[in-house]
């Protein structure tokens, strides 16, 4: 089967991966392979810097990540961005064994010769998302739906709001129901 995609040079950060063929929705790209560490092992410090944004670690599950600076492939040079044409798709085991999970990434979109492949990293830090954090983890997608940074926001402000207002057509409803017995 002829090879699909070749790294090379990225315009949005340093390498990165592109279709030398078409890839056509849905189907699956490449296996983001590397070994697979617990979370332990991995904050260590021996994985990368994290603290400049430059990582190749990959959640798999709760025990452990992939960690593709040991026995990674061309998946980990795929970069971020805000208007992805890939996703990130875990494969789990049917086993007990969580280091047999599996991370694909497959395509969102019909994607032409000559594109650079992305998917959203999803990143999520439980720590407030400071000016400094921005910077560290900031997205340089160039896409005009670009957040400005790789960070997940914190809480969906739409989904607030709309659970915000459900909740207040709740109260005027029993309020509403309570004034009517009288």
């Amino acid at each position: 089967m002829p090879r699909k995609i070749a790294a090379r040079r990225s315009a949005i950060h340093g390498n990165g991966v592109f279709a030398v063929a078409p890839i056509a929705k849905g189907e699956r790209v490449i296996e983001y392979k590397g070994r697979r560490r617990t979370h332990e092992e991995a904050d260590a410090g021996d994985t990368g810097d994290a603290d400049s944004g430059h990582t190749f670690l990959f959640t798999l599950n709760d025990e452990y990540v992939i960690d593709a600076n040991y026995e990674g492939n061309t998946a980990r040079w795929i970069n971020h961005s805000c208007s992805p044409n890939c996703e990130a798709v875990l494969n789990e085991d049917e086993g007990d064994d969580r280091r047999l999970d599996q991370v694909f990434i497959e395509a969102i979109r019909d994607i032409a010769p000559g594109e650079e492949l992305s998917y959203n990293y999803g990143i999520t830090l439980a720590e407030k998302h400071t000016k400094e954090l921005k910077k560290i983890w900031e997205c340089r997608c160039g896409s005009p739906d670009c957040t400005g940074t790789m960070l997940q926001p914190k809480k969906d402000k739409k989904k607030k709001k709309k659970d915000k207002d459900k909740k207040k057509d709740k109260k005027k409803k029993k309020d509403k129901k309570g004034k009517n017995k009288d």
